[in-house]
């Protein structure tokens, strides 16, 4: 089991470098990595630490720093999220989700948290 979801989780990554737009990308990981910490208690509700810098999410991304640091602004600006002292607070999840057009199910979790409501995984 742990084998399939690393799998879709490469398969998740190779999306978002080929087809979604950068800020897609951006949208996309940070919805993933609040999934994945929420799942081990380790998120207070829409807020999760995140000590990485611009550079390093860049790195991260396949982005150059000016890029990410023009996608962290606009996501502040259209009141997506807030990232203050290494502390990511989305903000408008249910946008954030839409953007990154994320789909937690593959993470291969047996419940699965969105909008409040738990679905099983079919």
């Amino acid at each position: 089991m742990e084998t399939l979801t690393e799998a879709a989780i490469q398969r998740e990554s190779i999306v978002s470098m080929g087809r979604r737009t950068a800020l897609g990308h951006l949208a996309h990981f940070i919805c993933e990595l609040h999934e994945r910490v929420s799942m081990v208690g380790e998120a207070a509700g829409n807020s999760f630490q995140l000590p990485l810098t611009q550079s390093d999410l860049a790195d991260a991304l396949g982005l150059s720093v000016v890029h990410v640091n023009r996608l962290l602004k606009t996501m502040r600006s259209d009141g997506l999220l807030s990232w203050s002292n290494s502390v990511v607070s989305i903000l408008n999840e249910y946008k954030l989700r839409e953007i990154a057009e994320f789909d937690p199910t593959y993470l291969g979790f047996r419940q699965v948290r969105q909008e409040g409501v738990n679905f099983s995984e079919a």
